[in-house]
């Protein structure tokens, strides 16, 4: 920004005699903003000297109505740059999901346990002291080897994999676990989505490509934009926080998802993340009168084309 005060005060520049004429008023240009400074009477006989006080005033207003001029410039600067900024976010968080999506193809048999990998890392959450959550912390050693953990190394192994190829090509430093193990579980999600559409045109992946492009949901993807830029947790997140799901009774699970402020329509939809076999979690959880609604409303929608009300869920 720069205001340039000589030339807002032209007049002002031979200081030693600031006098004016006997005018009742003296115009003090500023960029087309015309100011009006009023002549002081002095007790000085037959002059009319502009008082300090006076200068300093119409100094200030016309500083004041430069800043405002430009001010409009200052938006548009200000609002190109964050154009530029989301463009460039939007972009790298592509970059990393066709990273994701390649490496998860290559290795199908891996989305349940990066479902769960994401969930477990995320599931940590305590409410009463604001503590865990999705903060990367499965990623030491001394938490993806506890029991609730086990089985999920390979899924591991495959994020740390990918983060490499990110890392190599990220402009703004390495890429948190934090923000990476939840892309990854949105891209595993994506995946079962893509591969439902496929079966359903007998195995055709072009065709399947297209009905889940015309159909598919593109669910609230956003979240995840929004919350990008998390950093990692130096420290493994508390033991006993997550149940051994392959173990843990319906009841168990309730528990733990109203601790983190979700219910049954959200533990049945997320019947995926928890083992490798939706299929029997599901049968589980239907024998609970509070889930068993919500596990048949999503049974009948993934037989639909559209799978809608499952995948926007």
């Amino acid at each position: 920004m720069g205001v340039s005060l000589l030339s807002t005060f032209t007049s002002l520049v031979n200081v030693p005699s600031l006098t004016i004429s006997t005018t009742p008023t003296i115009r003090c240009p500023s960029n087309a903003v015309v100011i009006r400074c009023n002549k002081m009477d002095t007790d000085v006989p037959g002059e009319n000297v502009l008082r300090r006080r006076e200068v300093l005033k119409c100094f200030g207003a016309s500083v004041g109505m430069e800043l405002l001029a430009s001010s409009g410039s200052f938006v548009e600067m200000a609002s190109a740059a964050d154009l530029i900024q989301r463009r460039q976010r939007s972009e790298f968080q592509s970059s990393i999901r066709q990273t994701l999506s390649a490496a998860i193809k290559g290795k199908p048999e891996l989305i349940p346990y990066i479902l769960t990998l994401a969930l477990n890392d995320a599931i940590t959450y305590d409410k009463a002291t604001k503590s865990g959550g999705p903060n990367g912390s499965i990623r030491l050693s001394s938490e993806i080897s506890r029991p609730e953990n086990n089985g999920l190394s390979a899924a591991l192994n495959l994020i740390e994999e990918a983060k490499q190829e990110i890392d190599s090509y990220s402009k703004g430093g390495p890429i948190s676990f934090a923000d990476l193990i939840p892309f990854a579980g949105q891209s595993a999600v994506k995946a079962t989505f893509l591969a439902s559409a496929i079966r359903k045109c007998g195995g055709n992946i072009e065709k399947g490509s297209i009905l889940y492009s015309a159909y598919g949901s593109s669910g609230q993807w956003g979240l995840f934009d929004r919350q990008f830029g998390r950093t990692d947790s130096q420290e493994p997140d508390p033991e006993g926080r997550v149940p051994q799901w392959g173990k843990a009774t319906v009841q168990e699970m309730k528990d733990k998802f109203s601790s983190i402020g979700l219910g049954p329509r959200q533990l049945a939809v997320m019947s995926a993340f928890l083992g490798p076999d939706q299929a029997a979690t599901e049968a589980l959880l239907a024998t609970d009168p509070d889930i068993t609604p919500w596990v048949q409303k999503y049974q009948r929608s993934r037989e639909t084309v559209s799978q809608t009300d499952y995948e926007v869920s």
